[in-house]
Protein backbone atom coordinates (compact mmCIF):
# COMPACT_ATOMS: atom_id res chain seq x y z
CA UNK A 1 0.00 0.00 0.00
CA UNK A 2 1.32 3.30 -0.88
CA UNK A 3 1.45 5.90 2.06
CA UNK A 4 0.54 9.78 1.20
CA UNK A 5 1.14 12.38 3.43
CA UNK A 6 -1.57 15.54 3.17
CA UNK A 7 -0.57 18.65 4.65
CA UNK A 8 -3.21 20.60 6.49
CA UNK A 9 -5.62 18.64 4.50
CA UNK A 10 -8.85 20.65 6.86
CA UNK A 11 -8.10 23.90 4.94
CA UNK A 12 -9.63 24.67 2.23
CA UNK A 13 -12.93 22.58 3.81
CA UNK A 14 -13.10 20.69 0.39
CA UNK A 15 -10.18 19.52 0.68
CA UNK A 16 -11.42 16.41 2.52
CA UNK A 17 -12.32 15.07 -1.40
CA UNK A 18 -8.84 14.71 -2.17
CA UNK A 19 -8.45 12.91 0.80
CA UNK A 20 -12.00 10.39 0.22
CA UNK A 21 -10.45 8.84 -3.10
CA UNK A 22 -7.08 8.30 -2.08
CA UNK A 23 -8.56 6.05 0.32
CA UNK A 24 -10.81 4.35 -1.79
CA UNK A 25 -7.77 3.96 -4.41
CA UNK A 26 -6.57 2.08 -2.00
CA UNK A 27 -3.71 4.57 -0.64
CA UNK A 28 -3.17 5.13 3.18
CA UNK A 29 -4.12 8.70 3.46
CA UNK A 30 -1.49 10.33 6.83
CA UNK A 31 -2.66 14.22 7.60
CA UNK A 32 -0.42 16.47 9.10
CA UNK A 33 -2.50 19.90 10.66
CA UNK A 34 -3.09 22.46 13.61
CA UNK A 35 -6.76 21.32 13.77
CA UNK A 36 -7.70 19.53 16.55
CA UNK A 37 -8.82 16.06 15.21
CA UNK A 38 -12.39 16.02 17.14
CA UNK A 39 -12.80 19.52 15.01
CA UNK A 40 -11.91 18.02 11.81
CA UNK A 41 -15.25 17.43 9.22
CA UNK A 42 -16.43 13.76 9.92
CA UNK A 43 -15.82 13.18 5.92
CA UNK A 44 -11.83 13.81 6.60
CA UNK A 45 -11.67 11.95 9.81
CA UNK A 46 -13.24 8.43 7.64
CA UNK A 47 -10.76 9.28 4.83
CA UNK A 48 -7.37 9.49 7.29
CA UNK A 49 -5.25 6.22 8.00
CA UNK A 50 -3.99 8.58 10.47
CA UNK A 51 -3.81 12.35 11.83
CA UNK A 52 -0.84 13.96 13.44
CA UNK A 53 -1.86 17.07 15.43
CA UNK A 54 1.18 19.54 15.26
CA UNK A 55 0.94 23.06 17.19
CA UNK A 56 1.66 25.33 14.34
CA UNK A 57 2.26 24.30 10.47
CA UNK A 58 4.40 27.30 10.57
CA UNK A 59 7.00 25.45 12.87
CA UNK A 60 8.61 23.01 10.33
CA UNK A 61 10.37 21.01 13.27
CA UNK A 62 7.00 20.36 14.04
CA UNK A 63 6.06 19.30 10.83
CA UNK A 64 9.52 17.10 10.04
CA UNK A 65 8.68 15.37 13.43
CA UNK A 66 5.37 14.69 12.29
CA UNK A 67 6.80 12.72 9.18
CA UNK A 68 9.43 11.24 10.63
CA UNK A 69 6.75 9.67 12.86
CA UNK A 70 5.21 8.59 9.89
CA UNK A 71 7.84 6.95 8.16
CA UNK A 72 8.96 5.40 11.55
CA UNK A 73 5.57 3.76 11.57
CA UNK A 74 4.27 3.20 8.26
CA UNK A 75 7.72 3.05 6.11
CA UNK A 76 8.41 4.70 3.19
CA UNK A 77 6.33 7.77 2.11
CA UNK A 78 5.64 7.85 -1.66
CA UNK A 79 3.85 11.16 -1.87
CA UNK A 80 3.52 14.70 -0.01
CA UNK A 81 1.29 17.24 -1.17
CA UNK A 82 -0.82 20.06 0.17
CA UNK A 83 -2.24 21.21 -2.83
CA UNK A 84 -1.82 24.69 -1.45
CA UNK A 85 -0.22 27.93 -2.17
CA UNK A 86 0.55 28.45 1.01
CA UNK A 87 2.81 25.94 1.70
CA UNK A 88 4.27 24.59 -1.83
CA UNK A 89 7.54 25.70 -0.20
CA UNK A 90 6.74 23.96 2.96
CA UNK A 91 6.01 20.90 0.82
CA UNK A 92 9.40 20.90 -0.87
CA UNK A 93 11.54 21.09 1.87
CA UNK A 94 9.70 18.11 3.58
CA UNK A 95 10.29 16.37 0.04
CA UNK A 96 13.62 16.79 -0.19
CA UNK A 97 14.61 16.57 3.44
CA UNK A 98 13.08 12.96 3.25
CA UNK A 99 14.13 12.01 -0.23
CA UNK A 100 10.65 12.13 -1.71
CA UNK A 101 10.92 11.75 -4.94
CA UNK A 102 7.54 12.32 -6.57
CA UNK A 103 7.14 15.94 -6.31
CA UNK A 104 8.90 19.69 -6.75
CA UNK A 105 12.26 19.41 -4.54
CA UNK A 106 13.63 22.35 -2.74
CA UNK A 107 16.15 23.63 -5.41
CA UNK A 108 13.15 23.90 -7.97
CA UNK A 109 11.32 26.17 -6.33
CA UNK A 110 12.37 29.40 -7.55
CA UNK A 111 10.91 28.91 -10.70
CA UNK A 112 7.85 28.36 -9.43
CA UNK A 113 7.17 30.39 -6.64
CA UNK A 114 9.50 33.58 -7.83
CA UNK A 115 7.20 35.72 -10.71
CA UNK A 116 10.55 36.88 -11.92
CA UNK A 117 12.47 33.67 -12.13
CA UNK A 118 9.16 32.33 -14.21
CA UNK A 119 9.64 34.70 -17.10
CA UNK A 120 12.41 32.89 -19.25
CA UNK A 121 10.09 29.17 -18.84
CA UNK A 122 7.00 31.34 -20.44
CA UNK A 123 9.60 32.83 -23.10
CA UNK A 124 11.44 29.51 -23.67
CA UNK A 125 7.57 28.15 -24.37
CA UNK A 126 6.86 30.75 -27.17
CA UNK A 127 4.40 33.51 -24.98
CA UNK A 128 4.97 36.34 -24.18
CA UNK A 129 5.75 38.20 -20.89
CA UNK A 130 5.48 41.75 -19.65
CA UNK A 131 8.42 44.08 -19.05
CA UNK A 132 9.85 44.15 -15.12
CA UNK A 133 12.10 45.39 -12.85
CA UNK A 134 12.74 44.35 -9.46
CA UNK A 135 12.28 47.32 -7.08
CA UNK A 136 15.33 48.92 -5.87
CA UNK A 137 14.86 52.98 -5.31
CA UNK A 138 13.10 55.58 -6.64
CA UNK A 139 15.89 56.40 -9.83
CA UNK A 140 15.81 52.49 -10.69
CA UNK A 141 12.47 52.34 -10.86
CA UNK A 142 12.25 55.67 -12.88
CA UNK A 143 14.45 54.63 -15.42
CA UNK A 144 12.50 51.73 -15.99
CA UNK A 145 9.16 53.76 -16.36
CA UNK A 146 11.26 55.82 -18.88
CA UNK A 147 11.05 52.47 -20.72
CA UNK A 148 7.40 51.26 -20.08
CA UNK A 149 5.59 54.39 -18.68
CA UNK A 150 2.45 54.77 -16.49
CA UNK A 151 0.83 53.07 -15.48
CA UNK A 152 2.64 49.79 -13.51
CA UNK A 153 1.78 47.28 -11.37
CA UNK A 154 3.95 46.36 -8.33
CA UNK A 155 3.23 42.99 -5.97
CA UNK A 156 5.65 40.81 -4.44
CA UNK A 157 7.87 38.51 -6.33
CA UNK A 158 6.58 35.65 -4.37
CA UNK A 159 3.03 36.24 -3.62
CA UNK A 160 -0.22 34.80 -3.83
CA UNK A 161 -3.24 36.16 -5.64
CA UNK A 162 -3.79 39.79 -5.63
CA UNK A 163 -2.15 40.15 -2.33
CA UNK A 164 -0.32 43.82 -1.38
CA UNK A 165 -0.38 44.58 -5.34
CA UNK A 166 -0.50 48.24 -6.04
CA UNK A 167 -1.19 50.10 -9.35
CA UNK A 168 0.91 52.72 -10.13
CA UNK A 169 -0.08 55.80 -12.55
CA UNK A 170 2.38 58.48 -11.78
CA UNK A 171 5.79 59.84 -9.94
CA UNK A 172 3.41 60.55 -6.29
CA UNK A 173 2.10 57.09 -6.30
CA UNK A 174 5.96 55.81 -6.89
CA UNK A 175 7.28 57.72 -4.11
CA UNK A 176 4.41 57.01 -2.22
CA UNK A 177 5.07 53.14 -2.18
CA UNK A 178 8.71 53.49 -2.58
CA UNK A 179 8.66 55.46 0.95
CA UNK A 180 6.15 52.66 2.37
CA UNK A 181 6.62 49.00 1.32
CA UNK A 182 8.05 46.35 3.08
CA UNK A 183 11.72 46.26 2.20
CA UNK A 184 11.86 43.14 3.91
CA UNK A 185 9.59 41.65 0.41
CA UNK A 186 11.52 41.55 -3.01
CA UNK A 187 8.82 43.22 -5.13
CA UNK A 188 9.02 42.85 -9.09
CA UNK A 189 7.09 46.11 -11.04
CA UNK A 190 5.64 45.46 -14.20
CA UNK A 191 4.83 47.14 -17.00
CA UNK A 192 0.71 47.61 -16.90
CA UNK A 193 -1.69 45.32 -19.11
CA UNK A 194 -4.86 45.66 -20.20
CA UNK A 195 -6.12 42.89 -20.30
CA UNK A 196 -8.72 40.18 -18.86
CA UNK A 197 -7.22 37.26 -17.23
CA UNK A 198 -7.82 33.75 -18.33
CA UNK A 199 -6.21 30.10 -16.98
CA UNK A 200 -5.20 27.14 -18.41
CA UNK A 201 -6.45 24.09 -15.22
CA UNK A 202 -5.07 20.66 -15.58
CA UNK A 203 -4.16 17.30 -14.27
CA UNK A 204 -0.70 16.14 -15.14
CA UNK A 205 0.03 12.69 -15.26
CA UNK A 206 3.78 11.51 -14.64
CA UNK A 207 4.73 11.77 -18.49
CA UNK A 208 3.51 15.50 -18.72
CA UNK A 209 0.39 14.49 -20.73
CA UNK A 210 -3.24 16.44 -19.32
CA UNK A 211 -6.00 13.64 -17.90
CA UNK A 212 -8.13 16.66 -17.37
CA UNK A 213 -8.04 20.48 -18.88
CA UNK A 214 -10.39 23.25 -18.04
CA UNK A 215 -10.04 27.09 -17.45
CA UNK A 216 -11.46 29.86 -16.06
CA UNK A 217 -12.11 33.72 -16.64
CA UNK A 218 -11.62 36.74 -14.67
CA UNK A 219 -14.23 39.10 -15.35
CA UNK A 220 -13.39 41.72 -12.05
CA UNK A 221 -9.81 43.10 -11.45
CA UNK A 222 -8.84 40.80 -8.74
CA UNK A 223 -6.23 43.79 -7.74
CA UNK A 224 -9.56 45.58 -7.33
CA UNK A 225 -11.56 43.40 -5.68
CA UNK A 226 -8.98 43.06 -2.65
CA UNK A 227 -7.74 46.89 -2.42
CA UNK A 228 -11.07 48.36 -3.06
CA UNK A 229 -13.50 45.48 -1.41
CA UNK A 230 -15.55 44.73 -4.62
CA UNK A 231 -17.33 42.15 -5.60
CA UNK A 232 -15.47 39.16 -7.31
CA UNK A 233 -17.36 37.27 -10.43
CA UNK A 234 -15.28 34.60 -12.65
CA UNK A 235 -16.26 31.62 -14.55
CA UNK A 236 -15.14 28.36 -15.81
CA UNK A 237 -15.68 27.65 -19.33
CA UNK A 238 -17.81 25.45 -20.92
CA UNK A 239 -15.25 24.46 -23.60
CA UNK A 240 -11.82 25.46 -23.35
CA UNK A 241 -10.08 27.73 -26.03
CA UNK A 242 -7.68 26.48 -28.16
CA UNK A 243 -4.99 29.22 -27.77
CA UNK A 244 -5.41 28.47 -23.75
CA UNK A 245 -4.93 24.75 -24.39
CA UNK A 246 -1.98 25.41 -26.82
CA UNK A 247 -0.53 27.27 -24.13
CA UNK A 248 -0.76 25.87 -21.34
CA UNK A 249 -0.04 22.41 -22.78
CA UNK A 250 3.26 24.40 -23.67
CA UNK A 251 3.87 25.89 -19.61
CA UNK A 252 3.54 22.65 -18.80
CA UNK A 253 6.43 21.32 -21.13
CA UNK A 254 8.71 24.49 -20.44
CA UNK A 255 8.53 23.81 -16.41
CA UNK A 256 8.81 20.24 -16.68
CA UNK A 257 5.61 19.43 -15.02
CA UNK A 258 4.40 15.93 -13.96
CA UNK A 259 2.18 14.38 -11.41
CA UNK A 260 0.09 17.91 -10.44
CA UNK A 261 -2.54 19.77 -10.34
CA UNK A 262 -2.04 22.96 -11.98
CA UNK A 263 -3.32 26.17 -12.43
CA UNK A 264 -1.84 28.34 -15.56
CA UNK A 265 -2.65 32.58 -15.30
CA UNK A 266 -2.65 34.16 -18.61
CA UNK A 267 -3.80 37.80 -19.75
CA UNK A 268 -5.90 38.18 -22.43
CA UNK A 269 -5.16 41.21 -24.12
CA UNK A 270 -8.29 43.87 -24.08
CA UNK A 271 -6.68 46.11 -26.85
CA UNK A 272 -3.17 46.00 -28.86
CA UNK A 273 -0.72 46.48 -26.62
CA UNK A 274 3.34 47.31 -28.64
CA UNK A 275 5.38 44.82 -27.92
CA UNK A 276 3.13 42.67 -26.06
CA UNK A 277 0.58 41.64 -28.50
CA UNK A 278 -2.47 42.30 -30.67
CA UNK A 279 -6.39 42.40 -29.08
CA UNK A 280 -7.69 39.09 -27.78
CA UNK A 281 -3.88 37.51 -28.27
CA UNK A 282 -2.97 35.21 -25.04
CA UNK A 283 0.64 36.58 -22.72
CA UNK A 284 1.73 35.34 -19.81
CA UNK A 285 1.38 35.82 -16.27
CA UNK A 286 1.67 33.68 -13.64
CA UNK A 287 2.25 29.81 -12.70
CA UNK A 288 0.72 27.72 -9.68
CA UNK A 289 1.71 24.67 -9.12
CA UNK A 290 -1.31 23.75 -7.28
CA UNK A 291 -5.74 23.63 -8.08
CA UNK A 292 -7.10 26.99 -8.39
CA UNK A 293 -8.09 28.05 -4.91
CA UNK A 294 -11.22 27.84 -2.89
CA UNK A 295 -14.41 26.08 -4.18
CA UNK A 296 -12.57 26.22 -7.85
CA UNK A 297 -12.32 22.40 -8.19
CA UNK A 298 -15.68 22.09 -7.53
CA UNK A 299 -17.14 24.47 -10.52
CA UNK A 300 -15.10 22.40 -12.16
CA UNK A 301 -16.81 19.55 -11.81
CA UNK A 302 -20.40 21.39 -12.47
CA UNK A 303 -18.77 22.76 -15.67
CA UNK A 304 -17.64 19.31 -16.80
CA UNK A 305 -20.20 16.79 -15.15
CA UNK A 306 -16.94 15.34 -13.50
CA UNK A 307 -15.46 14.91 -10.19
CA UNK A 308 -11.75 16.31 -10.32
CA UNK A 309 -10.94 15.10 -6.81
CA UNK A 310 -11.27 11.40 -7.91
CA UNK A 311 -9.23 12.08 -11.22
CA UNK A 312 -6.58 13.43 -9.58
CA UNK A 313 -6.14 10.77 -7.14
CA UNK A 314 -6.80 8.65 -9.77
CA UNK A 315 -3.59 10.10 -11.49
CA UNK A 316 -2.08 9.72 -8.07
CA UNK A 317 -3.10 6.08 -8.02
CA UNK A 318 -2.86 4.92 -11.47
CA UNK A 319 -1.81 7.41 -13.67
CA UNK A 320 -4.23 7.53 -15.81
CA UNK A 321 -8.38 8.63 -15.20
CA UNK A 322 -11.03 6.34 -14.90
CA UNK A 323 -13.91 9.33 -14.15
CA UNK A 324 -15.48 10.04 -17.56
CA UNK A 325 -17.01 13.77 -18.66
CA UNK A 326 -20.31 14.57 -19.00
CA UNK A 327 -22.30 17.45 -20.41
CA UNK A 328 -20.74 20.52 -20.09
CA UNK A 329 -21.94 24.05 -18.97
CA UNK A 330 -20.85 27.59 -18.39
CA UNK A 331 -20.45 27.78 -13.99
CA UNK A 332 -20.36 30.85 -12.82
CA UNK A 333 -19.09 32.74 -9.75
CA UNK A 334 -20.73 35.52 -8.20
CA UNK A 335 -19.41 36.53 -4.92
CA UNK A 336 -20.99 39.27 -3.55
CA UNK A 337 -19.26 42.06 -0.77
CA UNK A 338 -21.19 42.74 2.68
CA UNK A 339 -21.83 46.54 3.10
CA UNK A 340 -23.17 46.44 -0.52
CA UNK A 341 -26.83 48.06 -1.33
CA UNK A 342 -28.05 45.43 -4.11
CA UNK A 343 -31.28 45.51 -5.34
CA UNK A 344 -31.88 42.24 -4.98
CA UNK A 345 -31.99 40.00 -1.85
CA UNK A 346 -30.39 36.85 -1.12
CA UNK A 347 -34.19 35.96 -1.22
CA UNK A 348 -34.49 37.13 -4.59
CA UNK A 349 -31.57 35.62 -6.22
CA UNK A 350 -32.62 31.41 -4.63
CA UNK A 351 -36.05 32.31 -5.38
CA UNK A 352 -35.04 33.45 -9.72
CA UNK A 353 -32.40 31.21 -9.94
CA UNK A 354 -32.91 27.91 -7.52
CA UNK A 355 -32.99 25.33 -10.43
CA UNK A 356 -29.40 26.85 -11.92
CA UNK A 357 -28.17 27.07 -8.32
CA UNK A 358 -24.74 24.92 -7.18
CA UNK A 359 -23.21 26.08 -4.22
CA UNK A 360 -24.54 28.94 -1.64
CA UNK A 361 -21.65 29.63 0.55
CA UNK A 362 -20.73 32.38 3.41
CA UNK A 363 -17.13 32.84 2.09
CA UNK A 364 -13.98 32.24 4.82
CA UNK A 365 -12.73 35.04 6.56
CA UNK A 366 -9.40 33.70 5.26
CA UNK A 367 -10.46 33.66 1.36
CA UNK A 368 -13.17 36.72 1.29
CA UNK A 369 -10.17 39.06 0.32
CA UNK A 370 -10.36 37.77 -3.39
CA UNK A 371 -13.97 36.01 -3.45
CA UNK A 372 -15.83 38.18 -1.48
CA UNK A 373 -18.19 37.49 1.46
CA UNK A 374 -21.42 35.74 0.28
CA UNK A 375 -20.97 33.55 -2.84
CA UNK A 376 -23.73 31.84 -5.59
CA UNK A 377 -22.56 28.87 -8.25
CA UNK A 378 -25.00 28.46 -10.75
CA UNK A 379 -24.86 26.77 -14.04
CA UNK A 380 -26.08 27.86 -17.57
CA UNK A 381 -25.94 26.35 -20.85
CA UNK A 382 -25.52 29.81 -22.81
CA UNK A 383 -23.30 32.66 -22.20
CA UNK A 384 -26.25 34.94 -22.31
CA UNK A 385 -28.01 33.35 -19.32
CA UNK A 386 -24.78 33.70 -17.72
CA UNK A 387 -24.21 37.43 -18.15
CA UNK A 388 -28.34 38.06 -16.56
CA UNK A 389 -27.07 35.97 -13.85
CA UNK A 390 -24.02 38.05 -13.17
CA UNK A 391 -25.96 41.28 -13.96
CA UNK A 392 -29.17 40.46 -11.35
CA UNK A 393 -27.01 39.67 -8.60
CA UNK A 394 -24.73 42.26 -8.32
CA UNK A 395 -27.15 45.39 -9.39
CA UNK A 396 -27.06 47.98 -6.79
CA UNK A 397 -29.83 50.61 -6.44
CA UNK A 398 -28.86 54.32 -6.75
Amino acid sequence: MKNFVFISPNFPTNYWKFCRHLKDNGINVLGIGDQPYDQLLPELRGSLGEYYKVDSMENYDSVYRAVAYFIHKYGRIDWLESNNEYWLMQDARLRTDFNITSGFQLAEMDRIKYKSKMKAYYEKAGITVARYHMVDDFNGCKAFLDKVGYPVVVKPDNGVGAAATYKLTCDDDLSRFISTYDRSVPYIMEEFVNAQVNSYDAIIDSQGNPIFETGNVTLSNLMEVVNNNDNSLYFIHKELPEDTRAAGRATVRSFGVKSRFVHFEFFRLNEDQEGLGKKGQIMALEVNMRPCGGFSPDMMNYANSTDVYKIWADMIAFDESTKPEGEHYYCAYSGRRDGKNFAHSHEDILARYGAQMKMVERIPEALSGAMANQMYVATFPTREEMDEFYAYTVEENG
